[in-house]
């Protein structure tokens, strides 16, 4: 099986959302439970046109910060008590480790105990 058609199907069947962005912010996929949880196909649009401008700065805060470091890879952007869920943002790198774009990610579970947005 292809490396990608494997990778694929692992995130087709994943319940929880996922969206991939690439570095100009652009949505290149998005699994069938994001696609069900927002009611559209965002792929090839900005990512910017679904969140408002102060969830746009934080997103290119994380952005630059993935950018400082290959050790800066997760952050935690977001509590959702009514789903028991957190959210973080993850850098997506290639295998030089060279950032190449970042999704989101949701855990559902307890309360993340970490502060959001912590860059320490």
């Amino acid at each position: 099986m292809h490396r990608f058609s494997l990778i694929k199907s692992v995130l087709d069947a994943d319940t929880a959302p996922v969206v991939i962005c690439n570095l100009h912010h652009t949505v290149v996929y998005m699994n069938p439970s994001a696609v069900a949880r927002y009611h559209t196909d965002l792929t090839g649009k900005s990512i910017f046109a679904c969140h408002p401008e102060a969830a746009n700065e934080k997103i290119k805060q994380v952005v630059a910060w993935f950018e400082q470091s290959e050790d800066h890879n997760v952050i935690y952007t977001y509590r959702n008590d009514q789903e028991n869920k957190d959210v973080y943002m993850v850098a997506l790198r290639d295998d030089t480790g060279k950032l190449i774009g970042y999704y989101e990610k949701h855990e559902y579970r307890n309360r993340e105990s970490r502060s959001l947005y912590d860059f320490t």
